[in-house]
């Protein structure tokens, strides 16, 4: 068990019990076993279970692993209390397409990174319907692909360990309202029954950032001596608003403000799953799922069109102007519109619009639009049977699984310009969409119209060898054969600009540890992996740089990508000492074929390639302690995760670039050892808890976490000098305290509070070089600079842009228990 959460388990054991009905917590494995766990079934490193999660309040998983558990730290790109990227061991779960996907997350049995993209949407999932959450850690072949890190392992309550009838009501800072509601029970025939559902909608602290969630979970089971059988279905309606980064002069400014506008996310999910196991005799046990699941995802994003950075886009000329009048506009200026007099210019590009020349250059907005429809289903099969050869043991599981998903992806971009308020409003005309028919030398086209088809077959086999003594011996490996089918409806055929392709990827990954136990209970354990990772249909439809792509707004042509082999050497020891529990890991990840987004210019166009090496290591302590009515818990991680190729890339925003001058676009050159981006080197995590009273306990809880580097400063070699350049490198090292209080009223009925960042601490997760559009008033900037003119093209002003975090906001709420 991580230290956090045990720590937050144990602080107020009673008072989880009476509110949640969940469990005790599990009791843990002294050693962290790598290959115990399955798909399906197994022990793992439990980082949080119901209990856990009522302590902590979590808005979602993602908030709770950040809190709780060592090495997870988040990077909130998407500016979203559900929408984070999640960081384990320098490896990213996110919901963000494009993003390279380091773990795989199961549910139930399921893997719910999903199939167009492998992402993970950390609003689908349904908080208070959750038992178990567990981390298998290292290369875990076991769990498939993406478990480069390890494999994030979510179980569900039933009836049996959560009978009752339970409801939560909160509100709290920035509009927040939380709604949740669970019952369950058992019958006398052997069936049992649970049902859960929760509302979450919140105004956001930033501006224009309202987001609501609706998720429902339900599930029926029949028990017997020898097997268990269950039926789940889930659903999930959410519309989440994240806008993201903002500059840092306008941050600075107003801390509430945001870049451009609209920026949203409507998912919408369906999953029904059944599982099963059956013990039949002879010590060999039958596991099975089969499941199927719609999701439905469609977005609206407002942004600026750098490719009208730098261009003139003020006074119409005499052609326009008689484009304007034509179509009945009034108002425009028949000369005399300047960038020094018009902070918000649109006549330009509305006349562009109407006469189809070059809204591509005209035009300072733009609307991304997409849909995407994923249906997935299939099923897994696995036997666990124990045997015996002489004096050694083996604890054998088999198994295979099938699941095949498809996608529907299509994507279009509306020429607009933007508002004071930073909105986009979109133009209608002949020009209105980025389809390459504009007639300008730089027209492109961003439309995608995409059928994506992945099916895996894979097969594994694990083996846990008691050795005899202290000793024992765990074996691992699973064959995967992923075939992906991406089919272009606009430019078929394959060749460069078409998205047609039929790779197949085959691989088997292994996996060894050996682990010494004393009597006492410590262990230590020394363990080999590997896992592969598949590039996604998303990444073969954006690597050719002949076509390259703007994402996550676009796809181009697709040469072959090679998968992503990660190999992790690890040493971990647990040592138990009375009322301490410690625990120490070392581990070295180094992946080979590593999938790098490209820069290909200013303007975010680009394609993805296989980069070489990377590596990912370093070290992560925990302890946890209970003393009387007070718990204790810590633990450090240090990350050092660098590139081991060169590489050069683009770097327009980044002042070491190659560019004619400062402000141009330019390349940089990554050098082996230079540290990966957003990635924290030292991340710390404290918590104390206090039973004051038989009826009132208090939480407080810490994360520190070091700076990161920017995206853009891949060559760690950025400098702002005040002028070009305007924003540091990285951002600054935060700490967040967090505290809770817990009073119980009588029996089943509590009251709650909790202040999220108490000390009101102004912070940064993440960070992107870029260039900025406005100027420190807000006001739209063209032309920063009247010089120097290089083939045509203008300096532009860069700057770095952040992901900031919430402000200090307060929650309380009530809960009750039946």
């Amino acid at each position: 068990m991580s230290a956090g959460a045990s720590l937050l388990v144990m602080a107020s054991p009673a008072w989880a019990k009476a509110d949640t009905g969940a469990p005790a917590p599990k009791e843990q494995a002294a050693e962290n076993i790598v290959v115990r766990a399955t798909p399906l079934t197994g022990e793992a490193d439990e980082l949080g279970n119901a209990p856990a999660l009522t302590a902590t309040h979590a808005t979602s998983i993602a908030e709770h692993l950040a809190r709780t558990a060592p090495g997870v730290t988040i990077n909130e790109i998407q500016g979203n209390p559900l929408q984070p990227d999640v960081n384990y061991r320098g490896l990213t779960a996110s919901p963000l397409l494009g993003t390279p996907q380091g773990l795989s997350v199961y549910l139930d049995g399921v893997r719910i990174n999903q199939p167009f993209g492998d992402v993970v949407s950390w609003d689908l999932i349904p908080t208070n319907a959750i038992a178990d959450v567990d981390l298998v850690s290292g290369s875990a072949p076991q769990f498939g692909r993406n478990a480069l890190a390890g494999a994030l392992v979510l179980r569900t309550k039933s009836g049996r360990s959560d009978p009752g009838i339970g409801a939560e009501l909160s509100a709290g800072s920035f509009g927040r309202t939380t709604v949740r509601g669970q019952a369950g029970g058992v019958t006398a025939s052997g069936f049992d029954w649970f049902v859960a559902g929760d509302h979450f909608y919140e105004d956001g602290w930033r501006a224009m950032s309202p987001s609501e969630a609706t998720r429902a979970f339900g599930r029926l089971g029949w028990s017997d001596a020898a097997g268990h059988v269950a039926l789940s279905g889930h659903f999930a309606d959410t519309n989440l608003t994240g806008n993201g980064l903002q500059e840092m002069r306008l941050l600075a400014a107003d801390r509430r403000s945001i870049y451009t506008a609209p920026d949203t996310t409507r998912n919408r999910m369906g999953m029904v799953v059944l599982n099963a196991d059956r013990q039949v005799g002879n010590g060999v046990t039958l596991r099975a799922n089969a499941f199927w699941r719609t999701i439905r995802t469609s977005t609206l994003n407002g942004d600026v069109n750098d490719d009208a950075l730098g261009e003139n886009l003020y006074q119409p000329n005499a052609a326009e102007r008689a484009a304007l009048a034509e179509a009945g506009y009034r108002g425009f200026p028949t000369s005399g519109e300047t960038q020094g007099n018009t902070a918000f210019p649109k006549w330009r590009c509305i006349a562009n619009v109407l006469l189809n020349s070059e809204p591509n250059e005209k035009c300072n907005g733009i609307l991304n639009r997409s849909r995407t429809r994923q249906y997935e289903w299939g099923g897994t099969l696995e036997a666990a049977i124990d045997l015996k050869t002489g004096s050694i043991g083996h604890a054998v599981v088999v198994g295979g699984s099938w699941v095949r998903g498809t996608a529907d992806f299509g994507q279009t971009s509306q020429f607009g310009y933007l508002m004071p308020d930073r909105t986009v409003t979109a133009v209608a005309g002949p020009g209105a969409f980025a389809d390459g028919t504009q007639d300008s030398e730089n027209a492109f086209d961003a439309r995608v119209d995409l059928h994506a088809t992945t099916s895996t077959l894979s097969a594994y086999a694990l083996d846990q060898v008691t050795l005899g003594g202290p000793f024992s011996l765990d074996l691992a490996g699973r064959y995967d054969r992923v075939a992906v089918r991406n089919r272009d409806r606009i430019t078929p055929g394959g060749g460069t600009g078409s998205l047609d392709s039929s790779p197949v990827y085959q691989r088997f990954n292994p996996a060894v540890s050996l682990h010494v136990r004393s009597a006492g209970g410590s262990g230590l354990t020394l363990s080999w992996s590997q896992a592969a990772r598949a590039p996604s249909a998303i990444e073969l439809g954006c690597s050719d740089p002949e076509s390259p792509c703007r994402l996550p707004n676009a796809l181009a042509g697709d040469p072959p990508l090679r998968q992503v082999i990660a190999r992790t050497l690890e040493a971990r020891a647990d040592v138990q000492r009375g009322i301490l529990h410690a625990r120490a890991s070392v581990f070295r990840t180094d992946s080979s074929d590593d999938i790098l987004f490209v820069s290909d210019n200013a303007s975010g166009y680009g394609y993805f390639r296989n980069f070489g090496k990377t590596r990912r290591q370093g070290i992560e302590l925990s302890a946890d302690a209970k003393v009387q009515n007070w718990t204790f818990s810590a633990s450090y991680a240090y990350l050092d995760a660098t590139y081991r190729s060169p590489e050069v890339v683009n770097g327009s925003a980044n002042s070491s670039n190659d560019g004619p001058g400062p402000g141009f676009d330019g390349t940089i050159d990554i050098r082996p050892g230079d540290q990966i981006p957003l990635l924290p080197r030292h991340t710390a995590k404290a918590a104390i808890g206090w039973q004051a009273a038989p009826w009132l306990s208090l939480d407080l809880d810490a994360v520190a976490v070091s700076g990161v580097w920017a995206r853009g400063n891949e060559n760690n070699a950025h400098q702002a000098d005040g002028t070009m350049y305007l924003g540091p490198g990285r951002t600054a090292p935060y700490a967040v305290v967090t505290f809770g209080a817990t009073g119980r009223l009588r029996e089943g009925l509590s009251l709650f509070a909790m202040v999220r960042n108490v000390l009101d601490k102004s912070y940064a997760t993440a960070a992107q070089l870029g260039a900025t559009a406005f100027d420190a008033g807000g006001r739209f900037v063209a032309r920063p600079f009247a010089g120097p003119v290089v083939d045509g093209e203008r300096p532009l002003l860069q700057s770095t842009f952040f992901a900031p975090g919430a402000p200090r906001s307060i929650e309380v709420g009530a809960r009750v228990r039946f």
